[in-house]
């Protein structure tokens, strides 16, 4: 097969029998953008786990059998500034979402498809052993201003000078700080720079964004385990964005 054509974002299905003669499915999220034939996962080695360790040990040469594209996580059509938001091996699909939008393969290569859209990825994990692609999405920093890399651990050693905590809790301080900064604009092209006008103006852009508008400004798209995408979307509803701004997918 010399093309495999995808959406950054889906996830495939592969199929092995266990020891025991059981056939096992399980999903993966795919860690890249098309690109030819070939394709990436983000596989974290469980114990005791058929699947995870069954890849992992897999010889070079030895086949799987996988069926798919499948799912509906993808970017959503316009591109807007967006939120991606992710914990463990949910980064994968953060990672072909970033492929796509800055390729440096293939015959899109040196391509920016962002459109000058800012992108921030917030990406969570325990330890900084766990922050899987990290000099990828680090050098995607260096090379573009509009891509923002926001690393944050939850049990950080006293080594660790990065950021400390849950993801979404910075995700929120995005969300105030672009909110803060539209209704500065809109308080300025009003004439007045006041505390109170810009609370007015972060007041009437939240309103806005309640509203049933066909066409949003900026998206957040989410996945990893249920409770931490359950902690950002409601977040995100006590900002006031509609359900429509919000894409996740969970895998537990």
């Amino acid at each position: 097969m010399e093309t495999f054509d995808f959406s950054a974002g889906q996830f495939l299905s592969a199929v092995a029998v266990d020891g025991r003669g059981k056939t096992q499915t399980r999903a993966y999220s795919i860690a890249s953008a098309a690109q030819a034939n070939r394709f990436d996962f983000c596989v974290n080695r469980v114990e005791g786990g058929f699947f995870s360790n069954y890849l992992i040990d897999m010889p070079e040469g030895e086949v799987v059998q996988v069926h798919g594209p499948h799912g509906n996580f993808t970017l959503r059509n316009p591109l807007t500034d967006s939120i991606f938001v992710a914990t463990g091996t949910g980064i994968a699909p953060m990672r072909g979402f970033t492929q796509w939008l800055f390729p440096e393969e293939g015959r899109h290569a040196g391509e920016d498809r962002s459109g000058g859209r800012q992108i921030w990825l917030v990406y969570g994990t325990r330890h900084a052993s766990e922050l899987y692609y990290r000099d990828y999405f680090e050098r995607v920093e260096k090379e573009h201003e509009n891509f923002h890399y926001v690393s944050t651990l939850s049990r950080a050693g006293e080594e660790w000078s990065g950021r400390r905590g849950y993801v979404q809790e910075h995700m929120s301080s995005i969300v105030t700080r672009r909110a803060e900064k539209a209704a500065a604009v809109m308080s300025s092209q009003a004439g007045t720079g006041t505390a109170e006008a810009v609370a007015e103006a972060v007041t009437a852009v939240q309103d806005v964004m309640v509203a049933e508008l066909p066409v949003f400004d900026i998206h957040t798209y989410i996945c990893g385990l249920n409770d931490m995408v359950s902690a950002v979307r409601g977040r995100l509803a006590e900002f006031g964005w509609h359900k429509k701004q919000v894409v996740f997918e969970r895998y537990d």
